[in-house]
């Protein structure tokens, strides 16, 4: 014990009377079962102080609460409690990641750093003459790597712990005969590695096997492993085996990456692209249920007794990403206008992280007048890339530019950097650890078994119901296009047409090298129904996009022909945020301009379509009318364009939770918790009765005058109430329901739409400038009538920056939420 609390103890002769009760309030349930020794002079059954050090030291103790020092001794204060809403203690360690318990794990940690390459690294050129290797197997070659206990389809995840699975770490890897000995020593156990078998065919070729997603039978793309006893003069060749997808950018000269961990340590030299000979082609070994493709490419390494890596892309692990964000939290500048939280916990119990960024306002109405906007990536494990563009964008939104701190003045900015974790510590390229696509289920009701999405999407819903959400972006990859482009959702409100393509648009001008507006796509599919795309496009998002970036390189202006790095991703981060200025600039040339060029483009592509098509039309009289479903082309680009459904183990779950859903929505009530609801139940009600006498009186033969005077008002109210409530049920607010005129015979719902239109200009004169209440509803998937006005300024939003001049408005070519 440390000296300090032995003297401390020693001069204390009467026990604290709590921590007495505490003793024997343990003692009685069992928790604390020694006998402490008791000096012989004391008259009392209180424990004395050589008891007390004894107890604080005991290993029957359970209580975790207690420090230790660097002694092992217990020392007697509580530890901290622990933050629940807080990003990390003050301790600043990291979270270890959770394995399922399944998956061995080496103990290494593996780290690279972030070389770029000093020339551009160009296509490979298929000269047609690559060789085709026949595929041998095990049954001719020699294994000299393989997983063992893979769970596959059939299996469920079931629990997880630090480390993954319990016991001795095997040594899966051959034992090498001597230092003649050239075998290659393969791993893949290592956060988001993946490799399943190795089998050693000749001297310097080996034919891989790729795992597939826990839990699945297919979803073989990214691959991430390593290779020790290298030798400098020899051509290796890989040739991975079970790969699905019949096309690839492999074909069109991608090339792979390798690292080289002497070239890191010596010359600082990071991943690069390597390989010859590359081709991809289809495995003639079938298993008469799928097809396989292969990828082959022959290397030779830059070092003999050296350590490589190989990945299908620059990997970006959960590990990176705590490093990062711890680096935010105990920057004191950058922690005053980014909180880190916790959204939810992953199956497996690992964290995701939600970031808010936005300056601290000034007042509560500059605070409720900014607008959000709500980034994602990785929701798909095996596609790094995102990762890499959403450090781009953190480095620029949380940096000290002069159009960093304006973003973060005017927005509030919502961003989660890892939707999956699971799925990318555990080397997955597609799934969760529940074996699907969570892009596919965004819909779902199942918050246990789809945690970080249902957190997602209701965090979102809560945001719309207290401001506009600008525009949300999911980060993607994309293994068959080259260059950057993005998915939307074409708007049915003709009063929006086209802006929805105004902010892509906009970013292929300003990245005119890298984005590839040609490629985007805004086409709706029943397939993609459940894609965070276009849920929360249906939610009311008009700008929703997800953002493909290639796997590859580009195939646009200086960058032609060259693969991207990750400087190159990084970059298009911060063009984000270029775009997003120009996208909500007050001066509204810029998006006018773009209106008017993206009418041109899609008018040739509409002639262009009719041609081939053999038709003629007039667009001078049609234009509106005219429905893009035909023109664009699908957007099914990927290995799951189609759910998989739900996991046998869920379907039971599901379906009694809808029935429950359906019980609970017929009976549910809303409770009046306070007396200000009832009052206001109240007056609703008596204004109903109210309305309904004056309507049968309007009815009977004295009141013929009067009714003569109705008809027109009548139809104005009904084609109000057609055009606004059908889509929207605005709320009535007590104000309202005190300021409506009694004379008026109306049904409640055209009575509320005759109060929005009839106080539209006394609400404007009483509150100038703020005429927009701060909460909105959440039914915001149909979109307001063209016909139908809002009763608020557009400019509401006015951003005022410190130290700035004043902005006079966003521009009004956003959704309309009635309030």
């Amino acid at each position: 014990m440390l000296p300090a609390l032995e003297a401390e103890l020693k001069q204390k002769t009467l026990p604290d009377p709590y921590e007495v009760f505490m003793y024997h309030h343990l003692q009685y349930y069992g928790y604390f079962k020694v006998k402490f020794p008791r000096k012989k002079e004391a008259t009392h059954s209180f424990p004395c102080p050589l008891a007390d050090s004894f107890m604080l030291s005991s290993s029957l103790l359970r209580s975790r609460l207690f420090l230790h020092d660097d002694f092992g001794e217990v020392n007697p204060c509580l530890r901290e409690p622990q933050d629940l809403f807080a990003f990390y203690s003050c301790s600043g360690q990291l979270q270890v990641p959770r394995w399922p318990i399944e998956c061995e794990v080496i103990k290494e940690s593996i780290h690279h750093i972030e070389g770029v390459p000093p020339q551009p690294e160009y296509f490979y050129q298929p000269t047609g003459n690559e060789k085709i290797p026949e595929i041998v197997g095990e049954e001719k070659g020699t294994i000299v790597y393989q997983l063992d206990s893979v769970p596959t389809k059939g299996s469920y995840f079931t629990s997880s712990r630090v480390g993954g699975k319990r016991g001795v770490i095997k040594e899966l890897a051959v034992t090498l005969q001597g230092p003649e000995d050239n075998t290659l020593l393969f791993e893949s156990r290592f956060e988001s590695g993946n490799l399943q078998k190795a089998v050693k065919v000749d001297t310097y070729e080996y034919e891989l096997t790729l795992r597939t997603d826990l839990y699945t039978n297919k979803h073989t793309q990214w691959f991430y492993f390593r290779v020790q006893n290298t030798r400098k003069d020899a051509t290796y060749r890989f040739t991975i085996v079970n790969l699905l997808k019949p096309k690839s950018l492999y074909t069109i000269g991608m090339k792979p990456l390798m690292y080289s961990q002497l070239d890191a340590n010596t010359y600082n030299i990071g991943w690069r692209r390597e390989g010859n000979e590359i081709k991809y082609y289809k495995n003639n070994t079938d298993n008469g249920q799928q097809s396989f493709y292969c990828l082959t490419w022959t290397i030779q390494f830059p070092h003999d007794q050296d350590t490589c890596f190989f990945a299908h892309f620059y990997p970006y692990t959960y590990t990176d990403l705590q490093c990062y964000l711890m680096s935010v939290a105990k920057n004191p500048v950058q922690s005053q206008f980014c909180k880190l939280r916790t959204l939810c916990r992953s199956l497996a119990g690992n964290t995701v992280y939600l970031l808010t960024i936005t300056n601290p306002s000034q007042t509560t109405q500059e605070a409720a007048a900014k607008k959000a906007v709500v980034l994602s990536a990785r929701v798909h494990p095996g596609e790094s890339n995102g990762s890499w563009i959403m450090k781009g964008f953190l480095d620029f939104i949380l940096s000290n530019s002069p159009d960093a701190e304006l973003l973060r003045d005017i927005f509030v900015f919502k961003v989660i950097p890892m939707l999956n974790p699971d799925g990318v510590i555990v080397g997955n390229y597609r799934c969760s650890l529940a074996g699907r696509d969570l892009n596919r289920h965004y819909k779902t009701i199942l918050k246990e078994s789809f945690p970080c999405i249902w957190h997602t999407r209701n965090m979102i819903k809560r945001l719309l119901e207290e401001r506009e959400v600008l525009l949300y972006c999911d980060f993607h990859g994309h293994s068959r296009k080259n260059n950057i482009f993005l998915y939307g959702c074409n708007s049915h409100n003709r009063k929006y047409w086209l802006h929805e393509r105004v902010f892509p648009f906009m970013l292929s001008k300003n990245v005119p090298d890298k984005f590839s507006f040609h490629s985007c796509n805004f086409k709706v599919q029943k397939c993609k129904e459940g894609t965070g795309r276009v849920v929360m496009w249906r939610m009311g998002i008009l700008n929703s996009y997800t953002m493909e970036s290639t796997f590859g390189g580009s195939t646009l202006g200086n960058k032609r022909d060259t693969h991207f790095t990750t400087e190159d991703l990084k970059s298009l981060g911060y063009h984000v945020c270029d775009t997003l200025l120009d996208f909500c600039d007050p001066d509204r040339t810029k998006f006018m301009q773009c209106l008017v060029e993206l009418k041109e483009l899609l008018q040739k592509e509409i002639y262009k379509k009719f041609n081939e098509l053999g038709q003629d039309t007039d667009l001078e009289r049609s234009w509106n009318d005219i429905s893009f479903s035909d023109i664009e082309s699908s957007t099914c680009g990927s290995d799951s364009s189609l759910s998989d459904g739900l996991p046998v183990q869920l379907l039971n779950i599901a379906h009694e939770l809808h029935h429950k859903k359906k019980i609970y929505k017929k009976k549910k009530k809303k409770p009046l918790q306070t007396r200000k609801q009832r009052n206001e139940q109240y007056q609703k009600n008596n204004m109903i009765r109210e309305l309904k006498s004056k309507e049968d009186a309007l009815k009977r033969p004295g009141f013929a005058s009067t009714m003569q005077k109705q008809p027109s008002f009548l139809k104005y109210s009904e084609n109000v109430s057609s055009s606004t409530v059908k889509n929207e049920r605005p709320r009535m607010n007590e104000s309202q329901l005190n300021g409506r005129d009694k004379g008026i015979s109306l049904d409640p719902s055209k009575a509320t739409s005759y109060i929005l239109t009839k106080n539209k200009e006394r609400k404007q004169t009483e509150k100038p400038g703020f005429a927009c209440s701060s909460k909105r509803s959440t039914n915001t998937g149909k979109e307001p009538d063209p016909d139908t006005k809002p009763y608020w300024s557009r400019n509401r939003f006015l951003a005022t920056k410190r130290g700035h001049t004043t902005m006079a408005g966003y521009p009004s070519l956003h959704i309309y939420t009635f309030p």
